[in-house]
């Protein structure tokens, strides 16, 4: 294990819940029904694909110039939302992991669909610890596409049999697993049965354990 990376919605931030609220403001105004399990489906993708999912549910076919202004007002909203975004919102465990980690000198990076991961990470103070962020600023392709993950592996420069991928979402998991990665599926067993392991939270996890479970 000489490097790790990690998603960052519903991973390392509780930031996909402002997701889901941006999405869901945007379906409502479309008269279009948006709840917590429809959202399930929207993680690890990127806005495009996110968009596309909540319009075929509605039975809406929009030309690509309208799609361009709902994904800026959803961003928009979004925007708004993490704009007070604190540290407190680390998920429990997560920093003293990562604290664990740079101890060992493993590699760290970020690999999100998300376009606004380094003010995330900056809001919650997290980016010191991070070698490499790359987010869907750099991608050209969208989890379970591995692109993200083997672009983050290149610029840590490590092989994707030497890092271990934390997700939380179906997409990441067989994004990770099909660029030939590890991967840790962080949350429901049932959802991410996929990934070699499963931890509900980082709290109490250490590196060691990590490398017991994936016998590494």
């Amino acid at each position: 294990m000489k490097a790790c990376i990690f998603d960052m919605d519903g991973v390392i931030v509780d930031s996909a819940k402002y997701h889901f609220l941006a999405w869901q403001r945007l379906a409502e105004e479309l008269s279009i029904d948006f709840d917590h399990h429809d959202n399930e489906a929207l993680k690890g993708l990127s806005r495009v694909d996110s968009l596309e999912r909540i319009l075929i549910k509605g039975g809406l076919l929009l030309d690509n110039n309208t799609k361009e202004v709902l994904m800026e007002k959803k961003n928009k909203w979004y925007l708004e939302f993490i704009s007070d975004m604190r540290p407190e919102e680390v998920l429990p465990g997560v920093k003293e992991f990562l604290v664990m980690l740079k101890e060992e000198g493993v590699k760290i990076g970020l690999g999100s669909s998300s376009k606004n991961a380094q003010m995330i990470l900056d809001k919650t103070k997290l980016a010191p610890f991070f070698d490499v962020v790359v987010d869907g600023n750099q991608v050209t392709f969208s989890k379970p596409d591995p692109e993200v993950f083997i672009n983050g592996a290149r610029q840590l420069n490590v092989l994707p049999s030497e890092v271990v991928v934390f997700e939380d979402a179906e997409a990441g998991v067989d994004a990770a697993l099909s660029g030939g990665f590890h991967v840790i599926g962080v949350g429901d067993v049932n959802v991410l049965s996929k990934a070699e392991g499963v931890i509900r939270t980082f709290e109490g996890l250490t590196p060691s354990d990590v490398r017991t479970m994936l016998n590494l």
